[in-house]
């Protein structure tokens, strides 16, 4: 390709509206221009690079036995009431009507249509297992898109789906999913690490995510791991030992009592004004799931994770109470009370979740929804609950124990690229996708979901690999593998030599760039950065001594070659790479 004839506009500035270094990179670089927001149209650069994440992703899901497929993206409203998941998805879910007035969505996962297929098909266990996959636009519509292709509305992914007989076969399909998707990001240039996590709104009982790790703004997880084993786990499914605390303050509190506790209206002051450690204050928090008030009760040094507490309420959606929402729950309740004393005593009919931490507290701090007033030397038995529920609801910290080995826990970030989950009958049993057994009985199928986000990959590399310059793509994705930039397009010699080993290395299969501009090398050398190219041959005044420069940009690395040996050094990297 002639850069004189790409279809490509490079920025001097970020746009405006990009938070992060992906999108800040892609957007500035030409491969991605916005169209609304979460919406972007990619450009040919882009394009290609994605085009080669998609191959990579065939060639090791077709290694690993899975069928291509291809599913329609609007998808009828009949499936989606036949799973349940009508009514409870979110207003993620983009609902519409046909022309004849039917109810249709925009598909932002595909369970229910690759379940409606797979029960017309697959009725005999000698059919059994399958794996089925597509590459294919997904739209979810995000209440706030943001981080460019990292929480776009529409986005490019790969989901598969499998089918087995039983929890074995999905037992093995899953961690077939597992090596087939290291595979992947390992050929992608990223380095990941699969950590346990919450299945969300597409369910299951076990779910795996594919984490790329990174030190930038983008990394939309905390991820917990132990140094000392392989022990690793998103934040909203990590759990700890910890350590001892203060939990029983017989030693502060002789009796239990009602005090007046005046402005203390936070965690740190009231632990300051009865002089007390953090741990022996029971916090109650206000949320809202799916709607309906829920109190979650947890010991005070620490910290609610919030989809924990909505898969303990059996909700699909959460958020904090706003202070008109607990003042409005107070006076149905009878009780005056302002946050910071509110309290689980007298809460009838409205659903209590206290973490495990709280099970052993005792003789406590305690909110009784009096303002300025606390009851301390408090019990459980002191509260009058009769409608408490205890799941693990706490959000782990760093420096709390492994559970698996004992030892401290780090934390870092990470984005998400993959995910693997394990569905069993979530699908199959409400939608009647069954086959037969060898007796002749029938059998919901057990099932296995399995998606990596293209586009988020592509983005993901970026935030990986990125200097103050530019972009450095791996070699295996980049969308061309060398750019050669002739100094000046008006000295012969140059020109001649550039053309040559343009049109040597298009012959032997590696993907090249022409910088023919009439630009400054300024210029050229900047866009070469800016767009991340793997190589760059610069043909500038040495060639009259029968030197071309080579420049690797993943590491900066400088050599001086003559143009024979430059080419085939490059058609050597590259067929490796292949």
């Amino acid at each position: 390709m002639k850069m004189s004839k790409m279809f490509i506009q490079t920025l001097r500035e970020y746009p405006s509206d990009a938070e992060v270094v992906s999108h800040k990179m892609l957007g500035r670089a030409g491969f991605i221009k916005k169209l609304a927001p979460g919406i972007y149209t990619f450009t040919p650069l882009m394009w290609r690079v994605l085009k080669k994440i998609e191959n990579i992703v065939r060639e090791e899901m077709d290694n690993a036995g899975a069928q291509e497929l291809l599913m329609p993206f609007v998808q009828p409203k009949e499936l989606w009431e036949e799973s349940g998941r009508w009514e409870v998805y979110g207003r993620e879910l983009m609902r519409l009507k046909d022309r004849h007035d039917r109810d249709m969505c925009l598909g932002p996962t595909h369970e229910e249509i690759i379940t409606s297929v797979a029960r017309d098909v697959l009725k005999s266990y000698k059919q059994l297992p399958v794996n089925l996959y597509q590459i294919q636009s997904k739209f979810r519509d995000e209440i706030r898109p943001r981080y460019g292709l990292l929480r776009g509305r529409e986005f490019i992914m790969k989901d598969a789906y499998s089918f087995d007989i039983d929890e074995e076969g999905l037992d093995k399909e899953y961690q077939n999913m597992a090596k087939a998707y290291k595979k992947i990001f390992d050929r992608c240039g990223l380095d990941t690490k699969m950590v346990q996590s919450d299945s969300g709104a597409i369910g299951g009982s076990v779910s795996h995510e594919f984490m790329v790790i990174t030190d930038t703004d983008a990394g939309e997880n905390d991820v917990f791991y132990c140094n000392s084993c392989d022990y690793s786990a998103n934040s909203n499914h990590a759990v700890s030992n910890l350590t001892e605390a203060i939990i029983d303050g017989k030693d502060y509190f002789k009796e239990t009592k009602i005090i007046d506790t005046p402005n203390t209206h936070s965690i740190e002051e009231l632990s300051r004004f009865l002089n007390i450690p953090e741990t022996l204050i029971l916090k109650t928090l206000v949320y809202i799931v799916d709607k309906k008030p829920v109190l979650a009760l947890i010991r005070a040094d620490k910290a609610v994770e919030e989809t924990k507490l909505m898969n303990a309420a059996g909700g699909i959606d959460i958020r904090i109470a706003s202070s008109a929402e607990i003042a409005e729950l107070m006076a149905e309740k009878g009780f005056d009370a302002v946050p910071g004393f509110i309290g689980p005593k007298g809460m009838k009919d409205v659903k209590i979740i206290a973490d495990e931490t709280v099970r052993d507290m005792k003789n406590f701090v305690v909110g009784i929804n009096q303002t300025d007033k606390h009851m301390v030397g408090a019990n459980l038995s002191d509260l009058e609950i009769d409608n408490i529920d205890y799941a693990d609801i706490r959000l782990v910290q760093q420096g709390e124990l492994c559970p698996q080995c004992g030892k401290p826990l780090f934390v870092t970030k990470g984005i998400e690229v993959g995910n693997i989950f394990k569905l069993g009958t979530k699908y199959s049993k409400p939608m009647n996708a069954v086959y037969t057994d060898v007796n002749g009985k029938t059998h919901p199928y057990i099932m296995g979901c399995y998606g990596i986000g293209i586009s988020r990959t592509a983005a993901a590399a970026v935030e990986a690999h990125y200097d103050e310059h530019g972009i450095k793509w791996p070699i295996a994705i980049a969308p061309y593998h060398v750019v050669i930039v002739p100094v000046n397009i008006n000295d012969e010699l140059q020109m001649k030599t550039a053309e040559k080993m343009y049109e040597d290395l298009k012959s032997a299969g590696v993907e090249v760039v022409l910088d023919d501009r009439d630009e400054r090398a300024g210029v050229k050398f900047k866009d070469a950065d800016l767009i991340g190219f793997p190589f760059r041959v610069t043909v500038g005044k040495t060639i009259s001594e029968g030197f071309v420069e080579y420049k690797i940009r993943e590491t900066g690395e400088q050599k001086k070659y003559t143009p024979d040996e430059a080419t085939q050094k490059l058609i050597n990297i590259i067929k490796a790479v292949k």
